[in-house]
């Protein structure tokens, strides 16, 4: 199964999708900023929706934070905010289908049985899942469910089947190719405490909310065929993808929201500009000229997949950028 989503004549409407987990930090910002950028660069609109669908994760004070920060950036939107939390009955639909189409399955194992398995893991950590609960009779499914719930897994085709292998272009890493069953075997679209899983909630709103670009992070990557194989399921079109470079801490460790030091409630706290937070992102990678500060609408006439696809590599947060934002 291939898609050439990236040619496609559609409008563009891209989107953000923060989880309000905590405030936004570098690389959120970096991410939101592109995303922005392309959009507008192609005269498209973009979309506003909270993750909050994990309860752990739900909170209205931190979205409006987030939102709050988006705007001091200079990055708006046209439509939302959406809340997932509040989209439960998308969910429940595109599962039925899945469902009486015979295509998912009740899975019993633990996270702990998941990692201690001997199968490598996929690209965004997760293990590769063996295929342990699929076959299991009626009679047993009955006897476990009634210990206690299970989580809900989407069959993928066997390795020789064509249809599970899954070819997009990526905007900025170009041609990708993943077999399912290898990548990841049977993946999970509903968790054990009932909370849809993150990859058929994104499918979903993308489609209904008529998302045709999504731009994110690169570690996000190893999640398109999967996406893009489940969008199909349920007949929705795929849209473009483009992944953006890490911020990453001079160690390698990925940027996160525990750097309270690099959120941007603490940059602002500090007294630094907007502009200067801007100018330092595109000018790490390659979107401005060395020095350069200003307003994300300052940058779109001259956004460029191509300059981004240039410098892939992971954005190092070092003492020369942190000078940079921080003078």
């Amino acid at each position: 199964m291939s898609t050439s989503s990236a040619c496609s004549p559609r409008p563009v409407r891209g989107r953000f999708a923060p989880t309000p987990s905590g405030r936004m930090h570098l690389g959120n910002a970096f991410a939101a900023l592109v995303a922005w950028l392309s959009a507008r660069a192609a005269g498209g609109e973009m979309v506003l929706r909270v993750e909050d669908l994990d309860p752990r994760a739900a909170s209205h004070e931190r979205a409006e934070l987030l939102m709050d920060d988006l705007r001091w950036l200079g990055l708006d939107w046209d439509e939302g905010p959406f809340w997932q939390s509040e989209r439960g009955a998308a969910y429940a639909e595109a599962l039925a289908r899945l469902d009486d189409a015979g295509l998912t399955y009740p899975c019993f194992c633990t996270r702990a049985e998941l990692h201690a398995a001997s199968a490598p893991h996929a690209s965004d950590g997760t293990p590769i899942y063996a295929g342990t609960c699929r076959g299991l009779p009626a009679e047993e499914v009955a006897r476990r469910a009634a210990a206690r719930p299970p989580a809900t897994r989407l069959r993928v085709p066997a390795e020789d089947d064509p249809a599970g292998t899954i070819e997009f272009s990526d905007l900025a890493f170009g041609t990708q190719r993943e077999v399912l069953a290898r990548a990841c075997g049977d993946f999970l679209v509903r968790r054990s405490d009932g909370v849809v899983a993150y990859q058929l909630a994104v499918v979903v709103d993308d489609a209904l909310m008529g998302v045709t670009q999504v731009v994110r992070g690169r570690d996000l990557l190893g999640s398109c065929a999967r996406q893009i194989y489940l969008g199909g399921l349920l007949g929705y079109e795929p849209p473009e993808y483009g992944h953006v470079p890490l911020l990453v801490a001079p160690d390698g460790r990925r940027l996160a929201k525990r750097e309270k030091d690099l959120d941007l409630g603490a940059l602002r706290a500090r007294g630094v500009r907007a502009e200067r937070v801007v100018g330092a992102l595109a000018c790490a990678a390659g979107l401005a000229q060395a020095g350069w500060e200003g307003r994300p609408s300052e940058l779109v006439a001259s956004f460029s997949w191509k300059a981004l696809s240039a410098r892939r590599a992971d954005i190092v947060v070092d003492d020369a950028l942190l000078g940079r934002l921080l003078a």
